[in-house]
């Protein structure tokens, strides 16, 4: 029996090891097909977002991969792939999580499961590798402290009705950050990812008292002073108001609940550098691509592997203020929602503005 054991032990160790030589061999191969192609396009991964810059610049050093990024929204990206087919120009884009199944959908994407797959939670991936989320985001408020009184300062949905400030949310038709916040303030009033009204009920009320401001809330609109209560995802905010300056923003959950979500690769059907963008999100997975979105302010999807260091850790906001943030639970739902979100939102937001 002990022979036989032994026999068993060996046999599952060799296999181990095999399957560990296969899989170096296999990045081996991946790295020298994407040291050939030599460069990597992107598309909605600027440098200043969930700190891309730290990515490519690893890249480059690492394997020599030229960049280049054009930015735009989740939308513009599937859009911008089916598009151009064979003629393409993008090779990897990062969209909302609710645009990963939208483009496997629409045929626009090529799988790719990165060496850390098994770390990465179930629902937060396609089975088949076409999309994973890579770092989450929770909605968040970025207050102009230099405009918004402390006494005035919103620290949940419930106190946006009685401000005197401007709140700007972006475009809920092209941003999932954007449908995310509408999503968030909905879930915060009762809602669902099926019952969004809540959150429409809000932002009607907001431009009724001429409150709802139509900027996006961007670096350089914050920079600016033309938003003065913003709605984005904490890794914005947070970043936002360390480049701009930390003294000058107020960057918080609010406490009355809103909602985690994440961004996703999507790598080109028709990438004219496959193996480039394929090494990318497997770089992103690593726990240097990791630390990198970390750096950013976002949250990896694989912390719980991570030891982060204590100044990157620094960076991102607080546990306690996580309590009431939670995951969409009915993808399916959701996204037909947020496909029918643009129309409600004209119909019954922004016509109140008139």
């Amino acid at each position: 029996m002990k022979q036989l054991f032994l026999a068993s032990l060996l046999g599952s160790t060799i296999a181990l090891c095999t399957s560990a030589m296969a899989a170096d061999a296999d990045l081996k191969a991946l790295e020298d097909a994407a040291r050939k192609e030599g460069t990597v396009n992107s598309v909605g991964m600027p440098d200043a977002w969930a700190n891309w810059k730290g990515t490519w610049e690893d890249l480059a050093k690492k394997y020599g991969l030229k960049h280049m990024d054009t930015d735009m929204s989740s939308a513009q990206e599937v859009a911008k792939f089916d598009a151009e087919k064979s003629n393409a120009s993008a090779d990897i884009g990062d969209v909302g999580a609710a645009f990963g199944p939208i483009a496997v959908a629409k045929g626009v994407t090529q799988p790719y499961k990165p060496s850390t797959w098994e770390q990465i939670p179930d629902w937060a991936k396609d089975k088949d590798g076409h999309w994973a989320l890579a770092y989450t985001g929770s909605i968040a408020f970025i207050i102009n402290k230099q405009v918004v009184k402390e006494a005035d300062m919103p620290k949940k949905w419930a106190d946006l009705k009685n401000g005197k400030y401007k709140v700007a949310i972006g475009d809920v038709s092209t941003a999932a950050q954007a449908a995310n916040g509408v999503l968030a303030a909905a879930i915060a009033n009762g809602g669902s990812e099926k019952n969004i009204e809540p959150g429409l009920e809000l932002f009607a009320d907001l431009a009724k008292q001429k409150r709802l401001s139509l900027a996006n809330p961007t670096i350089q609109t914050l920079e600016k002073g033309e938003v003065e209560v913003g709605v984005v995802w904490d890794f914005n905010g947070l970043s936002y108001r360390q480049q701009i300056d930390p003294s000058r923003f107020e960057v918080l959950i609010p406490s009355d609940g809103s909602v985690i979500s994440g961004y996703t690769t999507i790598i080109n059907k028709y990438a004219k550098n496959p193996n480039a963008a394929k090494l990318t999100r497997e770089y992103i997975f690593s726990d240097a691509g990791q630390i990198n979105l970390a750096e950013g302010h976002a949250r990896p999807i694989r912390a719980e592997h991570l030891t982060l260091p204590a100044d990157v850790q620094a960076k991102l906001l607080p546990n306690e203020q996580y309590k009431a943030v939670q995951p969409i639970k009915d993808a399916a739902a959701w996204e037909a929602t947020s496909k029918a979100l643009p129309q409600k939102w004209q119909e019954q937001v922004i016509i109140e503005m008139n």
